[in-house]
Formats: C-alpha cells, structure tokens, sequence
C-alpha cells in the first residue's frame, strides 16, 4: 500500500455511519464512500480527528475479511 504524505481533500466527503456501531456511541466507525478513487474511514466521535483512506480495491477486501472473520489479532 502506498502511503503519501499529500493531505487529502475530505470536503466533499459525505459520512455514513455504520449501522454496526454502538447505541451507547462507543464503537463509532463512519466511512465516505463517495470520493473518487478511495473510501475515507474515521471514527465519528472525533470528526476532526485522524481518517483513513484506503483505495476501493482495499476497501472491498477489508470487507470481505472481515465478513469472513478472517481478520487475526497481532
């Protein structure tokens, strides 16, 4: 995966959030799926805070291993 030191221009972004999250708020993911070329991930109890973009071919695999619990703790 490449990494770049560019910022990337989240003013467009439109968030959803997961429908996975917590009623509490504890576990917030929210993602913008409508970018072009990648989808910006962050948690949505600190908006402001640090985001994620992965392009979609990553996107879809994350998703997929995480549908098949695929994922292993380090």
């Amino acid at each position: 995966m490449a990494v770049s030191a560019d910022p990337i221009d989240l003013s467009g972004a439109v968030w959803r959030k997961s429908a996975r999250s917590s009623p509490e708020g504890q576990n917030c993911v929210e993602v913008a799926l409508n970018l072009p070329g990648f989808v910006a991930v962050r948690d949505s109890k600190h908006p402001d805070g640090p985001t994620f973009a992965l392009s979609r071919r990553q996107w879809v695999s994350l998703i997929t291993s995480i549908k098949a619990d695929a994922l292993t703790t380090m």
